[in-house]
This record gives C-alpha cells, sequence and structure tokens, in this order.
C-alpha cells in the first residue's frame, strides 16, 4: 500500500469511527476501526491493548502508559506523545506524520513496516528494540537511544541526528545516507562506532564521522 499521508489515503479511512469522548482508554482494551481527532490523553492506561486499522489526528498523549499494546495498520497525523510508555509494544504497518515524541520509554517494542515522516523525536529509548523495515524519513532524532536494539533495513533519508547512542546495536542493511549526522558543536552519534557494521553512508558523512571514527580507534592525526 502506498504510504498514506493523510486519513484520506488509508483503504479503511471511509469506514472509522468516532471514538466516544465519554470512553477512555482500556487495558486490554479492543479498539477496531476507530478515528481518534483530537483527544487527548493524560496518564491513560492501555496496556495490553490492540488497536487495529484506525487513525489518530491531532491527539496528545501526556504520560499514561501503552506498554505490550498491538497496533496494526494504525496512522497518526500531528500527534504528541510526551513520557509514554511503550515499552514490549508491537507496531505492523503504523505510520505517524508530523508527529512529536518526548521522553518516549520504547524499549524492547518490535516495529514492522514502519514510516516516521516529519517527525521530532527527544530522548526516546529504543534500547534492545527490533526494528524491521523502519524509516525515518525526513525527522529529527535528538538523544535517542539505541542501544542493544536489532535494527534490519532501517533508514533515515533526510534525517537530521544529534547525539544518537548506537552502543552494542546490530545493524543490517541500515542507511544513513542523506541524514546530517550532527553539527560543528554536537556529533550526530555520540557512541557505539564500533557496531555500525552493517551501515550504509555517503561520502561526505564519512568525512563528518572520520575525526570520530579516529578518537574511538585511539588514532592521532597530526600533521
Amino acid at each position: 500500500m502506498k504510504s498514506p499521508r493523510d486519513v484520506g489515503d488509508l483503504p479503511f479511512g471511509k469506514e472509522l469511527e468516532p471514538f466516544d469522548e465519554a470512553e477512555e482508554l482500556e487495558p486490554e482494551g479492543d479498539y477496531d476501526r476507530l478515528l481518534f481527532s483530537r483527544y487527548a490523553f493524560s496518564d491513560a492506561d492501555a496496556s495490553g491493548a490492540r488497536f487495529a486499522e484506525s487513525a489518530f489526528t491531532g491527539a496528545a498523549f501526556e504520560g499514561g502508559r501503552l506498554r505490550r499494546a498491538r497496533l496494526s495498520d494504525v496512522w497518526f497525523g500531528d500527534t504528541r506523545f510526551v513520557a509514554v510508555e511503550l515499552a514490549e509494544a508491537s507496531l505492523t504497518d503504523v505510520w505517524f506524520n508530523g508527529s512529536v515524541f518526548a521522553g518516549v520509554q520504547a524499549f524492547s517494542m518490535a516495529g514492522r513496516r514502519v514510516l516516521l515522516r516529519g517527525c521530532k523525536l527527544d530522548s526516546v529509548n529504543f534500547r534492545d528494540a527490533r526494528l524491521t523495515d523502519v524509516t525515518f524519513e525526513d525527522c529529527v532524532l535528538r538523544d535517542v537511544d539505541f542501544a542493544s536494539a536489532k535494527l534490519v533495513r532501517v533508514r533515515f533519508s533526510g534525517s537530521t541526528l544529534a547525539n544518537v547512542d548506537f552502543t552494542r546495536v546490530t545493524c543490517q542493511d541500515v542507511d544513513l545516507r542523506g541524514a546530517t549526522l550532527g553539527s560543528a558543536s554536537t556529533p550526530g552519534i555520540k557512541a557505539g562506532f564500533d557496531a555500525l557494521r552493517g551501515v550504509r553512508i555517503d561520502s561526505l558523512q564519512l568525512m563528518t564521522l572520520a575525526p570520530l571514527l579516529a578518537h574511538h580507534l585511539g588514532i592521532t592525526v597530526a600533521d
């Protein structure tokens, strides 16, 4: 399916029913073909809940738990996630457009065929996560922790990385080409250079990484 840019692009978009604003998300809840439009969920507990063929537009999650939640064919547009727990959640065929993630705990989660487009991720914990066929397109990743994660066919096209941690990450066909790796004052990758086997970069990125790689390997460059 072509990557949807709004609810109208979803094959199930016309069949979505508005979520009843009188209800609250519940642990182990079952949410199928629902539209969550401009809902603000504060400290909601949807641990173990299942979301299928649904869409969130202009929504906000402030705190709360989605631990071990299962999301399949779910679209998020302009949605905010602040200090939300997504640990051990499962995301399959999920799209995030223009969304913000701040202080999110997503360790040990599993993501397959996930697209993040134009999103901002700040201090997100992906430790021990398993990400397969995941694309970060035109995103900003700041202080994101991928330590000990397994990344398979992950793309960072057009994204900006700052202080990203790749310590002990396992990479298979990971593509960093087209991404901006840090700035003059902030490194794009702050740790885990020895775990970058299996990563594809372009020549400009190699020039950016060269001083950091030399420092990591204990190489002194003296002219």
